[in-house]
C-alpha cells in the first residue's frame, strides 16, 4: 500500500504576512519605455541587462539588470537611462527594496553558515559581493494555453531571492517532479545558487535548484 507525501518546502517567517509591499510595481518599465531606452541597459554578461521577448529565452519574457542595486549611484544612473526626469520615487523604491534584501540574503547566508558550526568565524567566511536586481515581465499566452515563461535552470550566482509579486508561475524541481510553488504576498524565495551548493555540498529536500516559470492565461500582467 503506498502512501503519498506532499512536498513541503521550509518557511521562515521574519515579518508578519500583512505587511504590504512598498511599491506599486516596476512593471511599467516594460509598457512605459520605448525599445530605444531599453537598450541603453546594456551589459557583457548574459542577463546582466535588458533581455526582450526572444526564441533564445522567452517570446513571454522581459527583463532589466541593474547592479550594485544596494549603491543608490548605481539606481540612480539606471533610471536616468530609463527616465528623462530620473524618477526619484523608483529610485527610492528600489534601493530601499534592494537593501532590505541584500540584508536578508546575508542574515540567511548567516544561518546556514552558523548550521556549520562557523557562526563565530561568518565574518571570515561571507563574500564580499555587490547585488544584482533584475526586473522581469511575464506576458499572457493566448487562451486555453500554458506556456513556458522561463526555461528550467540553476542559478549561476551564489544565491538568489525571488520575489514573485503574486505572479505564482515558479515551480521547483523535487525528485524529477515539478512542484508549483505559491508565495504570499510577503514572501521570498531563496535559491541556493550554482557555488554555493558546490562549496559547502548543501542539500535540501534533495532539491537540485532546477526552477522555471510556467504562465497560463488567467495570468494578469
Amino acid at each position: 500500500m503506498g502512501v503519498q507525501v506532499e512536498i513541503e518546502f521550509p518557511i521562515i517567517e521574519f515579518r508578519p504576512s500583512d505587511l504590504k509591499r512598498g511599491t506599486d510595481g516596476w512593471h511599467r518599465l516594460c509598457k512605459r519605455v520605448p525599445v530605444e531606452r531599453k537598450q541603453k541597459n546594456a551589459s557583457p554578461i548574459p542577463y546582466h541587462g535588458w533581455v526582450g521577448p526572444c526564441n533564445q529565452v522567452s517570446m513571454l519574457y522581459e527583463g532589466f539588470g541593474l547592479g550594485d542595486a544596494s549603491n543608490y549611484d548605481s539606481v540612480k544612473s539606471f533610471a536616468q537611462l530609463m527616465w528623462p526626469d530620473g524618477h526619484p520615487h523608483f529610485c527610492n523604491t528600489v534601493h530601499t527594496m534592494a537593501t532590505q534584501i541584500e540584508e536578508l540574503n546575508k542574515l540567511i547566508w548567516l544561518m546556514i553558515i552558523d548550521s556549520y558550526g562557523l557562526g563565530e568565524k561568518w565574518e571570515s567566511v561571507m563574500i564580499n559581493y555587490k547585488s544584482l536586481v533584475r526586473f522581469m515581465k511575464y506576458m499572457a499566452p493566448p487562451p486555453g494555453d500554458y506556456e513556458r515563461g522561463l526555461f528550467a535552470h540553476t542559478d549561476k550566482p551564489v544565491s538568489t531571492i525571488i520575489c514573485d509579486d503574486q505572479v505564482s508561475g515558479l515551480e521547483i524541481e523535487v525528485n524529477g517532479k515539478w512542484i508549483k510553488l505559491s508565495l504570499s504576498p510577503s514572501s521570498f524565495c531563496f535559491v541556493v545558487g550554482d557555488p554555493l551548493k558546490r562549496d559547502i555540498r548543501l542539500v535540501m529536500l534533495n532539491v537540485n535548484n532546477y526552477h522555471k516559470m510556467i504562465i497560463n492565461f488567467d495570468f494578469k500582467n
